[in-house]
C-alpha cells in the first residue's frame, strides 16, 4: 500500500483492514501446494488429528489451514500450517488465531446459558 494513500497499489486483495499484494498470494499459495508434498505434510496428515477441535479424521478428510492467514500476511511455512478439519477450516476463515479463540469462547459461552 502506497504510504501516502489510504487505497493500495493495483494487484493487492483485500480482506478486512488487510492489503496483500495478488503476487504475494500467488507465491504463498505456490509454496502451500509444494508443502502439501513433503514428508512433513504427510506425517501431519498421518496423525488425523485437527488442530483446533482435536477429533480425529481420516488423513483425506484434513485440509491445510495458515494460523495467520494469508490475506492477513501470513505465509506459507512449517510454523504457519496445521491439519484441520473442513469444519474448523471454513468457520476459522480468515481469523488470527487469537480472534478464533474469541470466537470459539463466545460460542461455548453462548452453549452454555442454555435456552
Amino acid at each position: 500500500m502506497n504510504g501516502s494513500s489510504r487505497f493500495p497499489a493495483r494487484g493487492s486483495a483485500y480482506q478486512g483492514d488487510d492489503w496483500v499484494s495478488t503476487e504475494f498470494l500467488r507465491r504463498e499459495r505456490q509454496r502451500a501446494r509444494e508443502l502439501r508434498q513433503s514428508a512433513w505434510w504427510r506425517r501431519k496428515l498421518a496423525k488425523g488429528v485437527c488442530y483446533y477441535c482435536r477429533r480425529r479424521f481420516p488423513p483425506g478428510e484434513l485440509t491445510m489451514d495458515h494460523l495467520v492467514p494469508l490475506v492477513r500476511g501470513g505465509r506459507s511455512t512449517k510454523s504457519n500450517c496445521v491439519p484441520s478439519c473442513k469444519e474448523c477450516n471454513t468457520k476459522k476463515s480468515t481469523l488470527l488465531p487469537l480472534e478464533w479463540e474469541e470466537y470459539l469462547r463466545g460460542f461455548q459461552e453462548q452453549e452454555g446459558r442454555g435456552p
